[in-house]
């Protein structure tokens, strides 16, 4: 092996390794990649192992079937089945500077902050914000290197979630808006947009705009529903405004994703956790999803000085791991927990999170309390298979209904009750007299969310709609990418959603 170079050993290693997992593969064997790497580096004196990347790159065509998805890295990204592409807006000053003199007391970046070259509330050294800077914030560029990326690590990016990060986007003047030439056929489908916003930027001109642009899901900075707390946070709007942006968001026929903040000042332990429950309990609210993001003490911000000068403290660790615990055994099933905290490097945290697997942590904790987490993500097949290699058995339809933001809401899902294994689901709406869209006036009823089990779901959410809510017309929001597949059972597009007479 001295007179072979470097690239000629690592060559020679992929190759084995390869063709030690076709061996184990033919035999039926599960291996232990990073072992095997190791040892087969070894083996041809190398002293660094093959990337991932390579390895992936070199599976012959034959195989690829079946050896890239046990190669995939972090398997997790893409266990909906959906790869999600996160871009960032290009730093701008946050839109409620001008009415309340200052941003919110906890929130780092933006252009005037210690993170200059940093979007508000990011720092600059998440991994999304350190892609979109070495992208030099060009949103194109951006989503084509992580699509590339993840295709690299052998993920499918069939179906892509775009969404969009960073600030407000809805205050950005329009010239930084989108503007996209969407197409319906390509291979990697943009199936919808997220977008990041404010409740006083999620009004129904704003919504109108969102619409146009394809997008279909909503993430609100809510952050705490007391009056007082989101006054002294320097919010730069009321609870009352959260309620309404909620309602007319749904009405449009939005998925509603709220962003909650536990441990902010002026709370303390039991009131933090009531809020919870209101949230999850008041109609004017119960979102579809939540990002749950423990507050966090960031140099440069507000909350900085109130907590060097004793004026704040947080919750000690395993305070705030009880009480994540406790927030995740409230969540109803209907509602999915996206995250559970920031992406924010340790190291630039004064005060706060000091565990880097805080959802794990309080997993663990409520395993000891005897209680669940029934939120969708983690019920979902695709994780659970992942996590327990538990796949399901026996699936049945099941439907829960309540009422929230003025609506009635129909949750239809496939699940494994016995395993609680959630494999399929709907969001049907019956959209409120208040429906500012005029698609959606007069008795329509609105599928605001569909995964899995497609046709047999529609099917029950069309009976539905006519039966029970009496509708005329049962309408869709759809990405781009998902409405050839609903022209297939009977959908047209009628302004931004297919649409279905049902009498």
């Amino acid at each position: 092996s001295g007179d072979l170079s470097h690239a000629e050993l690592m060559m020679m290693t992929i190759a084995d390794i390869i063709k030690q997992l076709i061996e184990a593969h033919e035999q039926g064997k599960d291996v232990n990649l990073n072992k095997l790497k190791t040892k087969t580096s070894a083996k041809y004196g190398l002293s660094a192992q093959p990337r991932l990347v390579d390895i992936i790159a070199a599976v012959p065509p034959q195989y690829r079937k079946v050896l890239v998805p046990k190669l995939k890295a972090k398997p997790i990204r893409t266990a909906s089945g959906i790869a999600v592409v996160a871009v960032m807006c290009k730093p701008h000053r946050c839109p409620h500077i001008n009415f309340t003199g200052n941003i919110c007391v906890y929130c780092p970046g933006g252009p005037d902050s210690d993170f200059e070259y940093s979007t508000q509330s990011y720092t600059g050294y998440e991994p999304t914000s350190m892609r979109a800077i070495r992208a030099r914030y060009d949103p194109y560029l951006q989503t084509r290197h992580r699509v590339e990326q993840l295709k690299q690590l052998g993920h499918s990016v069939d179906k892509v979630e775009f969404i969009v990060m960073g600030g407000t986007f809805m205050a950005l003047p329009e010239e930084g808006w989108i503007f996209c030439r969407y197409s319906e056929r390509s291979l990697t489908k943009c199936i919808g947009i997220t977008i990041e916003t404010r409740p006083d930027y999620c009004l129904k001109r704003h919504l109108s705009d969102m619409l146009s642009y394809g997008c279909t899901r909503l993430e609100i900075g809510v952050q705490s529903v007391y009056e007082d707390v989101a006054r002294d946070t320097n919010r730069g709007h009321t609870v009352k405004a959260v309620c309404e942006s909620f309602h007319l968001a749904k009405d449009a026929g939005f998925k509603v994703v709220a962003h909650m903040m536990p441990d902010l000042p002026n709370m303390g332990l039991e009131r933090d956790m009531d809020q919870f429950v209101e949230f999850f309990e008041n109609p004017a609210f119960r979102p579809d999803g939540m990002k749950l993001y423990p507050t966090l003490v960031i140099r440069g911000t507000g909350l900085y000085e109130l907590w060097k000068t004793g004026r704040y403290k947080s919750y000690p660790p395993s305070t705030l791991v009880d009480l994540v615990a406790r927030i995740l055994a409230l969540v109803p099933p209907w509602t999915r927990v996206y995250r559970v905290q920031r992406d924010i490097p340790m190291p630039l945290v004064s005060s706060g999170v000091e565990h880097g697997n805080l959802r794990e942590l309080a997993l663990a904790r409520m395993k000891d309390l005897g209680t669940q987490c029934r939120d969708v993500r983690t019920r979902e097949v695709g994780i659970q298979e992942i996590h327990h290699k538990v796949r399901p058995y026996q699936i049945e339809l099941v439907r829960r209904d309540y009422v929230a933001n003025g609506g009635w809401e129909t949750f239809l899902s496939y699940e494994d009750p016995e395993q609680d294994i959630l494999v399929g689901l709907l969001r049907l709406r019956k959209c409120s007299e208040e429906s500012f869209r005029p698609e959606l006036k007069g008795g329509v009823s609105i599928v605001r969310e569909l995964h899995g089990f497609g046709m047999l779901l529609m099917e029950e959410a069309e009976r539905i709609a006519k039966e029970e809510h009496g509708s005329w017309k049962i309408a869709v929001i759809s990405g781009v990418g998902t409405r050839n597949y609903y022209r297939k059972i009977g959908y047209e597009l009628e302004g931004p959603y297919m649409v279905k007479r049902l009498d």
